[in-house]
């Protein structure tokens, strides 16, 4: 058969940065996306994503192979022809960064007369020793959220591992969008952890299947030579890529793209693009974390939750519940004796992540921006329960009102006995309020309605105390307790003693 002449090229979309930042080349996509042929078409995009150095480009290829020889049986071409498509190689080193398109957009008609678009999509592999967990889930993210077909490409068996980071990934994408063998069947002998991510997984995709590719040949492994020519590849790899790709790319197989159930053009598809990249690179979503950073964070805020119930326990036993009212001196002891015992408990715990990684949980507690910022909150709590035992601070709002009705009493008695009525009565009036106010407290206490109101005359009631009443009743008991000869009397048998100190007898 006579191959198709090819044509086209990859063309990055999606570039990284240093700072491992992504910029998504929007005139590189939209000279794609937007071309007058294929911009109202209904698209299907297909992308392939997973680790890196696994195959993905390599795969790719054949993809773009039949798309060119669509119609024919032999669609696999000349044996001795080199794989020509999107760029890969052997070796360990990644070849592919970011995200690339296939800038050759296919048409292609079904059975039913409907026309598609299909776009071929690339995808930085996962895992490289360049790479960030964030960088991983978010080129994966948005392949995922993209197109209407990702293969998820392993090598060998799927692992429990390879689910998790499926997991991630999608949930990363699907965050984003709301702000499989028998490995993969759910079974009732599995751990319920281990079914919930199965269904987590399924829920992520409409339809899931799994396809098993045989070892590609030694040849294609260690030849440095290889350049994909047919003759090189096992027989068995070759029939079952005869039919893995019609399953997938057959007319009447494609899948096209829709977003809640509305089928996507080529132009539309641009307009999400844009969002979505937006979405990544803003503040909105969470940084990802890989399996060994989630656990030991976890693991440190277990220690600080320990930590912290040691100490609410050491409190409760002190001045929780039923216990007597405790002098704010006493509580003020307790609480520094307590979290200092929480403290080193923290310190004393086994914690996962390494000494490094538990030092930044170590420096947050010295210099007191997580558990003593917690362990003072709950301070605050106990102090306030305690002070609610201590039966003078309860009376203090009512006292304080009845001090300053007698107060307003008799200034206004005194006034209207020199005869300014004016000032006599303005004293009467805020008689008057003083008492409806401390009638308004009782009720207050009493039904539990109306708490902001009573809260308010408790503060009103606690700057009149502690602004001239309490400073009255520290001078007038200072007055009260001095010696007789600093106040210039003496007591009846009693005499000042002399400057030297001494007393004489008679």
């Amino acid at each position: 058969m006579v191959e198709r002449i090819e044509s086209g090229r990859p063309v990055q979309i999606l570039r990284t940065k240093d700072d491992h930042s992504f910029e998504l080349d929007e005139d590189a996509l939209g000279r794609i996306l937007l071309a007058d042929h294929v911009k109202d078409k209904p698209v299907v995009v297909v992308s392939v994503a997973g680790a890196f150095r696994k195959g993905k480009s390599f795969l790719l290829d054949f993809f773009l192979r039949y798309m060119r020889n669509q119609g024919q049986a032999d669609w696999l071409g000349d044996p001795t022809a080199p794989l020509k498509g999107f760029s890969w190689r052997g070796g360990c080193e990644r070849d592919t960064t970011g995200i690339l398109v296939w800038d050759e957009v296919f048409l292609v008609t079904t059975s039913q007369g409907q026309q598609f678009a299909v776009l071929f999509m690339d995808t930085q592999g996962a895992f490289d020793c360049e790479s960030t967990v964030k960088d991983c889930a978010t080129i994966f993210a948005l392949s995922t959220m993209t197109s209407s077909v990702q293969v998820y490409n392993l090598s060998q068996n799927i692992q429990e591992d390879d689910l998790q980071h499926l997991q991630l990934f999608t949930e990363y994408g699907r965050l984003a969008q709301q702000v499989m063998c028998r490995t993969s069947s759910d079974s009732s002998k599995q751990h319920q952890e281990l079914q919930q991510l199965r269904r987590h997984i399924r829920s992520c995709f409409s339809e899931i299947g799994c396809f098993l590719m045989p070892h590609p040949g030694l040849k294609v492994a260690t030849a440095a030579s290889f350049d994909g020519r047919l003759s090189d590849i096992e027989e068995e790899f070759k029939k079952q890529l005869l039919e893995l790709v019609p399953s997938l790319l057959a007319p009447d197989n494609l899948l096209v793209k829709e977003i809640n159930g509305e089928k996507i053009s080529c132009q539309e598809l641009m307009s999400y693009f844009k969002v979505y990249v937006n979405i990544f690179k803003g503040d909105e979503l969470p940084e990802p974390k890989s399996m060994l950073e989630a656990t030991a964070e976890a693991n440190n805020l277990a220690a600080v939750a320990t930590a912290k119930d040691k100490y609410t326990s050491g409190m409760e036993q002190l001045c929780g519940g039923d216990q007597p009212y405790l002098s704010p001196q006493m509580l003020e002891s307790h609480h520094l004796r307590l979290r200092e015992t929480a403290r080193e408990l923290f310190s004393s715990t086994r914690k996962m992540g390494g000494e490094e990684f538990s030092q930044q949980y170590l420096d947050r507690l010295t210099e007191a921006r997580l558990l003593p910022f917690e362990i003072d909150q709950t301070f605050q709590n106990f102090a306030k329960h305690n002070e609610g035992k201590n039966i003078f601070a309860a009376a203090r709002t009512p006292a304080t009102l009845f001090a300053v009705v007698l107060a307003f009493y008799f200034v206004s008695g005194a006034f209207g006995l020199l005869g300014i009525y004016s000032l006599s009565n303005f004293c009467n009036l805020l008689m008057g309020l003083s008492l409806v106010s401390l009638c308004l407290w009782g009720y207050v206490r009493y039904s539990g309605d109306m708490r902001e109101v009573g809260a308010q005359i408790d503060n009103i009631a606690n700057i009149i105390w502690a602004s001239l009443l309490k400073p009255l009743y520290k001078t007038v008991m200072q007055d009260r307790v001095l010696p007789p000869h600093l106040t210039g009397g003496a007591g009846e048998g009693t005499r000042a003693p002399p400057p030297n100190g001494r007393l004489k007898a008679n």
